[in-house]
């Protein structure tokens, strides 16, 4: 059983991560890998998807470090737990922000419901221009569109942000 919790728990985790991570490293130094991702292109694979390489590579240090094989009496039993916490994220991750929103796996536009809000919010992340500016850095919990459109707003008035539709 605590295991179990340990395992959600880590997943729900992850998505504050996530968000910090896409936030402040790919939307600041880290946006040379990030870039393509924002960018119109036909390439199945992108320089963004090193990120998922970071993921696995966290994952599999947890799985190490709860390992007894790798570190003996040394081991940290919830480390294991931990590790399938940051794999089943990167699994959602894949299927909901890969899949569902950019349709690199499948094609399924929602028509309502919270599958519909989660695509709606990533499009409005993608309305921005470069690396400043935007909102709806999560990538599983996605807030109201229409309070991030307002939020969008706000930042093209103040100068912030460059939407998308003002330069295309």
């Amino acid at each position: 059983m605590i295991a179990a919790i340990i395992v959600l728990a880590t997943i729900l985790a992850m998505e504050f991560v996530a968000w910090s991570s896409h936030k402040y490293i790919m939307h600041g130094f880290g946006w040379g890998w990030h870039r393509d991702h924002h960018e119109r292109h036909d390439r199945f694979f992108e320089k963004n998807d090193l990120y998922a390489l970071v993921g696995a590579a966290i994952s599999i240090s947890f799985f190490a470090i709860g390992s007894p094989l790798v570190r003996g009496a040394a081991a940290w039993w919830p480390g294991t737990w931990i590790g399938l916490g940051v794999l089943g994220y990167g699994i959602i991750y894949t299927l909901v922000h890969d899949g569902l929103v950019h349709h690199r796996w499948f094609h399924w536009v929602p028509k309502r419901g919270y599958a519909k809000r989660l695509v709606q919010a990533h499009k409005l992340h993608h309305a921005t221009v470069g690396k400043e500016g935007g909102v709806s850095f999560g990538f599983v919990f996605a807030r109201d569109p229409a309070v991030l459109k307002r939020e969008l707003k706000s930042q093209r008035e103040r100068g912030i942000a460059v939407l998308r539709e003002a330069v295309d």
